[in-house]
């Protein structure tokens, strides 16, 4: 059955539907992931919640999808678009075939589209609103996205306890990925998952020995409110910022945050550490940016920049016990090169032997 794919800027691009087509039409920001593998973990990765995502590797789904890489417990994109996707799975661990997983869902995936096109014109316009529909028709609806609170969509509720360990971490929720709980737990710790909007008595209640600020969907100051205790947080126990984490440690101290014009999300972004003078490839998935110049007189230093466009990719702080990262290092999906950022932030909590200190 024949569909269409309609940006905000007026192209339209027809494609056929590899699973039920939507009864409505589907309604998201457009962006592109250029991985070639790993669109298992993309699709279930919470940061993505709402988004229509346009895979640019020609085939996808040969693998399949399997029990082991789930990244949370259901996908969160809104639709998909892909030039190529396979009705069967290749793989001794696949459970069923990516259009299966999409169908039971209910997440639409358009197929035959020209994703290097489409690409081309979010490179050149920025990301945009765009629409899923079974009709050629100019959309007459405004696309003008809502304005809607992603992180509280994808938090947990209640508190969510994992592993055990000599060192106790408090993550703080704001659409966490799985393996970011496990790389945590492999180093042997307890991680106590809670609510974004946790309060700052509630969590030191919990004792912990470090706080991880989790990624997450959305633009950072979205998140005011939460910002007071992001810098409570900050000045009161060793912190990991990853992502969304990373930008809210950043405005919570007094930097600005600004948006890409179509983000960095794919598995071979460079980044150079400028601690230990080397470069990796990262994992990256993320619209907003700290915005260099702003940290100047925050306290904050650079530590790793992008070397595609010179963004900053993470943070340290010249008092506090503060790492922050833009990239993911749990790097599922991605190169695994940037895990030693964990077993840093253990080496620094251990160091801290679970003190509760607080700066003027």
């Amino acid at each position: 059955m024949t569909g269409y794919l309609q940006l905000n800027s007026g192209e339209c691009f027809q494609g056929q539907w590899l699973t039920s087509a939507p009864a409505d039409g589907i309604k998201g920001e457009i962006v592109f992931f250029t991985g070639m593998t790993g669109y298992q973990e993309v699709l279930t990765d919470p940061s993505y919640k709402d988004q229509i995502i346009v895979f640019t590797y020609p085939l996808i789904g040969n693998y399949g999808i399997n029990e082991a890489n789930f990244e949370s417990k259901k996908p969160h994109v809104a639709g998909v678009i892909v030039y190529e996707a396979k009705q069967t799975a290749f793989h001794y661990e696949a459970q069923y075939s990516l259009i299966e997983y999409l169908e039971k869902w209910g997440i639409p995936m358009l197929g035959s589209i020209d994703t290097r096109a489409v690409v081309k014109k979010i490179r050149s316009l920025g990301t945009m609103p765009a629409v899923l529909s079974s009709s050629e028709n100019k959309i007459e609806q405004d696309m003008t996205l809502p304005e809607n609170h992603k992180v509280s969509k994808v938090t947990v509720f209640t508190p969510e306890q994992h592993g055990s360990g000599d060192q106790h971490i408090v993550l703080m929720d704001f659409g966490t990925k799985k393996s970011i709980v496990k790389s945590l737990v492999k180093r042997g710790c307890a991680v106590t998952v809670v609510p974004y909007n946790t309060s700052f008595e509630e969590v030191k209640k919990l004792k912990p020995d470090g706080v991880l600020l989790s990624n997450g969907p959305g633009d950072p100051k979205d998140l005011q409110s939460v910002l007071p205790t992001v810098k409570k947080l900050i000045t009161h126990y060793p912190t990991l910022g990853i992502c969304l984490g990373h930008q809210l440690a950043a405005l919570a101290l007094g930097a600005n945050t600004n948006k890409l014009a179509f983000g960095h999300r794919g598995a071979n972004h460079p980044v150079v550490d400028s601690v230990t003078g080397k470069v990796f490839m990262s994992s990256q998935n993320h619209s907003y940016v700290v915005d260099t110049h702003s940290i100047k007189d925050t306290g904050l230093t650079l530590r790793f920049t992008n070397l595609h466009d010179q963004s900053v990719e993470g943070l340290q702080h010249e008092k506090y016990p503060l790492q922050t990262v833009q990239f993911h290092p749990e790097a599922n999906p991605g190169p695994a090169e940037s895990e030693y950022i964990f077993d840093e932030f253990i080496e620094t909590v251990k160091a801290n032997n679970g003190r509760v200190f607080a700066y003027a």
